[in-house]
């Protein structure tokens, strides 16, 4: 005999239960979201010649090269400050990024 119910969940009860969780999950994950677009973390290489400034979410914002970086007759070695400046940014980045989004188990990414 048919009891009424969502095969298995026990009723609408539960169900209505289960969307407000999920309504309130996606809401707390924009928020997140929002607030990874505003986090802005630092990178830096040769002990600070070169930094760059970026949001949470991988956008750069600014870079910073002392003076001292500046070789004319090395500008190789200026290319590869910003790189590995960029790439502790981003690590750096990564790192606030899991820290925010990691609650929601991988979900909307």
């Amino acid at each position: 005999m048919y009891k009424g119910g969502f095969g298995g969940f026990g009723g609408g009860n539960q169900m209505q239960n289960l969307m407000r969780q999920a309504q309130k999950m996606q809401e707390e994950m924009q928020k997140a979201q929002a607030e990874l677009e505003e986090l802005e973390v630092d990178g830096s290489a040769g002990g600070g010649l070169v930094s760059v400034t970026m949001t949470a979410k991988k956008v750069v914002t600014g870079i910073s090269i002392k003076p001292d970086a500046v070789d004319m007759d090395d500008l190789e070695m200026l290319e590869d400050l910003i790189v590995a400046a960029l790439n502790d940014a981003y690590d750096k980045a990564d790192e606030v990024y899991a820290e925010k989004m990691g609650a929601f188990g991988g979900l909307g990414l």
